[in-house]
């Protein structure tokens, strides 16, 4: 399968150009999406071998996340796997999702790192818990860990989603029109990893994002 690696970046010139040559080693193409970073983040992935599209001024992971897809499924790929650039994700874990067996153009594979959850803060570990109790159930399948941004989505999927969200509910939302539209969620255990990167997440105005989204949806249920 041609499968192509989408990371959405907002100042992570630190972690940027290590995480892009190391993909790149593996012969992965990579597409970086610079959402208005005031550092040098675009150019560093660009320098070491990211095709990167910026926009001009922060419009937020969502909008970028879904600027990627269109690239993708403009340039027949046959699905995706999105990673955060600040070096929370691990590349070793990559070969989990190149290596499941429901790896195909209609399926969502997302990373699990709830078997790792005492490593995470416990706000965020009881935090993920509970959202994902909440997304399953709207889901109407078993998601164990919906706000994680490690994930496979095949090309199939990315077709038929209609996506609308801007911010960090975009990952909630990619879920729920993904079950919407018949299409099923696996899993696949990834690592937690937490260094000293900064948070870009705004914890209670993204919390109301996340609930006015989902209110949204679960009462446009057909």
């Amino acid at each position: 399968m041609k499968v192509g690696i989408l990371v959405p970046i907002l100042n992570e010139a630190k972690a940027i150009g290590d995480l892009v040559a190391r993909l790149r080693e593996r012969d992965l193409f990579v597409l970086v999406i610079d959402d208005g970073s005031t550092d040098n983040s675009g150019a560093i992935a660009r320098e070491n071998g990211a095709t990167v599209i910026r926009n001009e001024v922060n419009q937020g992971k969502g909008f970028s996340l879904q600027k990627g897809f269109q690239y993708f499924v403009q340039e027949n790929f046959d699905g995706v796997i999105t990673m955060d650039g600040d070096g929370q994700h691990a590349i070793s874990d990559l070969d989990r999702f190149f290596n499941s067996p429901n790896l195909a153009r209609d399926t969502v594979i997302n990373g699990n790192r709830m078997d790792g959850a005492q490593k995470m803060p416990f706000v965020r570990r009881w935090t993920n818990r509970f959202m994902s109790w909440l997304i399953s159930g709207v889901c109407c399948q078993k998601v164990r860990d919906s706000q994680c941004g490690y994930r496979f989505i095949g090309a199939d999927v990315l077709k038929n989603l209609k996506l609308t969200s801007g911010c960090y509910e975009i990952e909630s939302e990619i879920l729920i029109k993904s079950s919407k539209n018949g299409y099923k969620i696996f899993s696949v255990p990834v690592q937690t990893i937490y260094g000293e990167e900064t948070s870009h997440i705004n914890p209670v105005r993204d919390t109301i994002r996340f609930f006015s989204y989902l209110l949204k949806e679960i009462f446009s249920r057909k």
